[in-house]
């Protein structure tokens, strides 16, 4: 293997945007590491200060094969995969001396239900590749996962690294906008709420919304006759975005969306943008989940939602009490640095890496 680096980051799933590989390549080049990314995307989307390689997003079938391919090119000593088929393939590629490690930050089998292509052959397919890669996980250097909640639940050594944001405000948080606007960052699809954000927001002339993700080639078309029909003055969209860019657009927003769809996986998950939701100043408004649910509870700042009607109302009530906005952000962001301040979780996993670097261990 020539001119090897520390630690190649892979993924043959995910852009090199994509906020939790940003947020992990920043903590490990804060503990001294030299680090690639190999994924998806443009380029100038990945994380700065490292090598970036990027390929064309693959369909599902060929997935597997790029995920072999972008194993095969990592020059890392350390390789840590974010997909549960990019870490089949590090762990069939990768040559002696070399260290795989698994970050799991989804429940890749109730994740299932919420994908469109996830029919007929695929399932079974799908569902042996998830398990394997369980038990790849399982049995490799270090084990990193999002949520304690999350497969495997026993692992050789295994670190909860919630998805809390590196990426903060100022001390002091933007002034809110001067008229209601809501925001959305993530991936944009129906399961995850993008024609119910619409709904809301079609029925309050006095809001805007900005979403700022990636749009779901099969929902497009809805999505662009939707603003057709007279929301595009009032919605934008700004595409995937690196986080801080994302985040700088959110900034100001009186809330921050998350309507998600009652799927299993939706169900037993935290989406990591309420947490920068509240560390940004922006008030969750959030359907109403066991997780979500809880988490609102928790932080004693949010609004839980069962209806498109019902998070219409919340935003109305929210419009006529801008000091109550005011209020409930400032709480969210006080609990968000109480919370998840010192990155903590993200400084453990990165020294654990740096442990493994020259180790030679599987």
């Amino acid at each position: 293997m020539s001119e090897a680096t520390d630690v190649s980051v892979v993924t043959s799933g995910h852009d090199v945007a994509d906020a939790r590989l940003h947020r992990l390549v920043l903590s490990l080049q804060r503990v001294g590491l030299d680090v690639e990314v190999l994924g998806l995307g443009d380029p100038d989307g990945g994380p700065q200060g490292c090598v970036v390689r990027t390929w064309e997003r693959p369909s599902i079938w060929t997935r597997p094969l790029l995920a072999s391919r972008v194993a095969a090119a990592a020059r890392g000593e350390v390789i840590i995969a974010l997909d549960p088929d990019s870490l089949v393939a590090a762990r069939l590629r990768a040559g002696p001396g070399r260290v795989v490690v698994a970050d799991v930050h989804e429940d890749y089998a109730r994740l299932l239900a919420d994908r469109a292509w996830a029919r007929g052959l695929s399932v079974p397919l799908a569902r042996a590749l998830t398990s394997i890669a369980t038990h790849v996980a399982a049995r490799a250097s270090l084990t990193l996962v999002a949520d304690d909640a999350l497969p495997p639940r026993r692992a050789k050594k295994r670190l909860v690294v919630p998805n809390h944001p590196l990426h903060w405000p100022a001390d002091t948080l933007a002034p809110l906008d001067a008229s209601p606007r809501a925001a959305y960052v993530g991936d944009l699809r129906a399961s995850r709420g993008l024609f119910e954000m619409l709904d809301v927001i079609a029925e309050l002339p006095n809001w805007r919304l900005d979403l700022v993700g990636p749009v779901r080639p099969s929902d497009a078309s809805e999505l662009s006759e939707r603003l057709a029909g007279g929301l595009g003055d009032r919605v934008r969209l700004h595409g995937r975005q690196p986080p801080g860019r994302a985040w700088s657009l959110a900034s100001g927003a009186w809330v921050g969306l998350a309507l998600l769809d009652d799927t299993p996986a939706f169900r037993r998950a935290v989406p990591s943008k309420l947490y920068e939701y509240l560390a940004w100043g922006l008030v969750p408004v959030v359907s109403d989940l066991p997780r979500q649910r809880e988490f609102i509870a928790d932080v004693g700042t949010g609004i839980t939602v069962d209806s498109v009607a019902d998070a219409q109302q919340a935003l109305r009530d929210l419009a006529d009490r801008p000091d109550l906005v005011r209020a409930s952000r400032q709480r969210g962001a006080d609990w968000a640095r109480r919370q998840m301040g010192d990155a903590g979780a993200y400084r453990t996993a990165a020294e654990a890496i740096a442990a493994l670097v020259g180790s030679g261990s599987r």
